[in-house]
Parts: structure tokens; C-alpha cells; sequence
């Protein structure tokens, strides 16, 4: 049973646990199910129904309880498997990803095997993924993400869950480069040429499949500019017209650029015009 099959049973599952529990609303965590009972009378089973049904309840940080404790009392059952691998989940419900990553891990430690492993390395990504915070701040946990998403990808290809790690990958991905436009564009405003080119071309360079690329390449085009260096700001507006030119930013740099009398193809010897080669040759990605 997988850690998202184990979620089908819940509805089955709370019934067993509501007359576990009895009537109450929420008993104390001293290993009762409603009638002082601690939990070591219990089966393995039945806590681990009883940790379903809080799910049910929205009570993720109680289910975690309840897995944590099939794993505790009886470590080397079958159940303690489905706990580990729902006690990720559960955690990741609550929003507690260092909790939710160490039990995924912990998983993957003791079953890398097994059927949910890569769930569990799935669920390890998530944590990552889930904390990436808006473009502004730091992007620490974005690498992270992006290393934990392509674990995913390349140890289980063939899995549930590969198709959603690469749309995630993609969209971290994009976000690092969003990171580095934003940069960029403060240096821009403040006239630091240097420093933005910087920024740009790591876009350029780090990140081409992003959808920031094209935007990337007019700056560097602006930036080039600004500093007289017109080679580099032809040969940037010939690599946009090459792959984007259907986009606003071929528009602007076309404009920008012939309104100076220059054209749009490579000049010099530089960092683009060896970029604009590999275009050339189909090397672009």
C-alpha cells in the first residue's frame, strides 16, 4: 500500500477509530484512545487507523503522532513501513518540512526498495519545494528543492510522481533565474553596468531555458550599451532575434538597436559571439 493509497482507507478507517476514541474531542497524547488505555494494548493496525482518521479530522500533527508511534512500538512490523512513509506526509500536512524531510529520509535510509520509496523521496523534495519564498529573498532553499526534485527524476523515472517533480523543477528553475533578473535589474536602475551584465549573463549562460532569457538578453543589450561596448550589445541582439524573435523584447531590442544605426548580428570576439556559435550549430540547449 503506498503512502497516497493509504489515504483511501481513511474514510474506512475512522470508524475503527471513532469507537476507539469514544465520544471525546481530542484526548490528551498519553496513549489513550479514549479509555485510559495505553497504546501498547493496541495492534500496530489500529494505531496506525487511528493516525489515518486525525488526517480525516485535519489533524495532521496528531496523525504524525500516531505514526510515529506504530514506527516506536513496533519497528520491525510491516506497518511501521506504512507509518514512516505516512508520518512524511502527515508532517508535511502540518507544514513542519524538517520533520516531514526526516522521516522521508529515514525511509528511503530503511526501504530504498521498497514500493513508496519514491514517494517518500517525492514528499522529501515537496518539503524543499514548498518553502520556496517569493523572488526577493534568499534562494538557499530553491538549490535545495531543485537537487532534492532531480533525485526524483532520475531515480524513478518511470514513477507517479517524475511528471510532477519536472514541472517542479522547471518552475524552481525559473524562479533562481527570476532571482538574478531582479538583481540585475537593481544594478540597471542605479546605472552599476557592470555588475547587471553580470546578473544577465549568468541568466544567459545558467538559465537559457527560462522564460527570463529573452528579457536577459535586452538588458544585456541596454547594459552594453550604456558602456559604449557595441560589439557585445549586437551580438546579444542577434542571439534574441535568433531564438525570441517573436517575443516584446526582440521588438524592443530591434528598435533600440537600429535606432543607433546598428544591426542585429554578431560582432567581436566574446563571450556571446561564442554563445551565438553554438546557436549556430544547434548547441543552443
Amino acid at each position: 500500500m503506498t503512502g497516497t493509497r493509504a489515504l483511501s482507507r481513511a474514510i474506512a478507517a475512522g470508524l475503527v477509530a471513532v469507537a476507539l476514541a469514544g465520544c471525546g474531542e481530542r484526548e490528551a497524547r498519553d496513549g489513550i484512545f479514549g479509555n485510559n488505555a495505553p497504546l501498547e494494548t493496541f495492534t500496530a493496525e489500529q494505531i496506525f487507523e487511528r493516525g489515518e482518521f486525525e488526517l480525516t479530522r485535519n489533524r495532521a500533527e496528531d496523525a504524525a503522532f500516531y505514526f510515529s508511534e506504530v514506527e516506536r512500538l513496533y519497528p520491525y512490523s510491516e506497518w511501521a513501513e506504512r507509518a514512516l512513509v505516512m508520518q512524511a506526509y502527515a508532517w508535511h500536512q502540518d507544514k513542519s518540512y524538517e520533520e516531514a524531510r526526516a522521516a522521508a529520509q529515514r525511509y528511503l535510509d530503511f526501504y530504498p526498495a521498497q514500493e513508496d520509496a519514491p514517494y517518500a523521496q517525492y514528499l522529501l523534495a515537496l518539503s524543499y519545494y514548498d518553502q520556496i519564498e517569493d523572488v526577493g529573498r534568499d534562494q538557499g532553499v530553491t538549490f535545495q528543492a531543485l537537487q532534492a526534485l532531480r533525485q526524483v527524476i532520475e531515480r524513478y523515472p518511470d514513477s507517479d510522481y517524475a511528471r510532477s517533480a519536472i514541472l517542479k523543477f522547471d518552475l524552481a528553475f525559473d524562479h533562481l533565474a527570476g532571482k538574478e533578473m531582479e538583481v540585475g535589474r537593481f544594478y540597471l536602475k542605479r546605472d552599476n553596468f557592470a555588475a547587471a551584465i553580470n546578473r544577465f549573463r549568468v541568466v544567459v549562460e545558467d538559465f537559457q531555458t527560462s522564460s527570463h532569457t529573452p528579457e536577459a538578453l535586452h538588458r544585456l543589450v541596454e547594459s552594453y550599451l550604456s558602456l559604449g561596448l557595441t560589439d557585445e550589445a549586437q551580438t546579444a541582439g542577434a542571439i534574441l532575434g535568433y531564438n525570441y524573435q517573436g517575443s516584446e523584447w526582440y521588438e524592443d531590442t530591434y528598435a533600440l538597436l537600429t535606432g543607433r544605426g546598428l544591426e542585429l548580428r554578431p560582432r567581436g570576439d566574446n563571450w556571446l559571439s561564442a554563445i551565438y556559435r553554438q546557436v549556430i550549430r544547434g548547441e543552443w540547449l
